[in-house]
C-alpha cells in the first residue's frame, strides 16, 4: 500500500501575474518596433522623393545651359514625367553684380499650384559667347 507522504511538493511553473506581465513588456516592445519602422520607412520616401526632385533639377538645369536666350526667362514654369509621378518645376532668375552672370534656382514640387516644393537647386548661367 502506497502511503501520501506529509509533505506537500509545491506547484512549479510561473503565476498568472507573472504571465500577464510578461506578455506587457513583450506588447510595449513590439509597439515600439513597429513605430520605429514606421519611421524609418517614412523617411525612406521623403529621401526618395528629395532625390527625385533633385534628378528633374538637374534636367532642367542642363536644358537651361543649352538654350541661348540670354538673359533666361524668370518665372518660367513646367512639368516633367520621373518615376510614374508628375513633377512641377518652376524656374526664378536673379541678376548677380557681374552683367554677364544670372543666377537661376529651379524650385521641384508635386504640386499643380507650385505652392509647396520637395526641393530647389541654384546654379549660375554665364551670357553666351558669340562663336566664330
Amino acid at each position: 500500500m502506497m502511503r501520501c507522504s506529509p509533505t506537500r511538493r509545491r506547484a512549479t511553473g510561473f503565476t498568472l501575474i507573472e504571465v500577464m506581465v510578461a506578455l506587457s513588456i513583450f506588447a510595449l516592445a513590439g509597439t515600439a518596433i513597429l513605430k520605429a519602422a514606421s519611421e524609418h520607412l517614412s523617411s525612406i520616401g521623403q529621401i526618395e522623393s528629395v532625390t527625385f526632385a533633385n534628378w528633374v533639377a538637374s534636367n532642367r538645369l542642363n536644358q537651361l545651359q543649352l538654350e541661348t536666350t540670354w538673359p533666361p526667362k524668370n518665372n518660367v514654369k513646367g512639368n516633367m514625367e520621373m518615376a510614374d509621378r508628375t513633377w512641377y518645376w518652376k524656374q526664378t532668375v536673379t541678376k548677380t553684380n557681374d552683367d554677364d552672370l544670372r543666377s537661376v534656382t529651379i524650385f521641384v514640387g508635386e504640386d499643380k499650384t507650385y505652392n509647396d516644393s520637395v526641393t530647389s537647386v541654384t546654379t549660375f548661367v554665364a551670357k553666351p559667347t558669340g562663336g566664330s
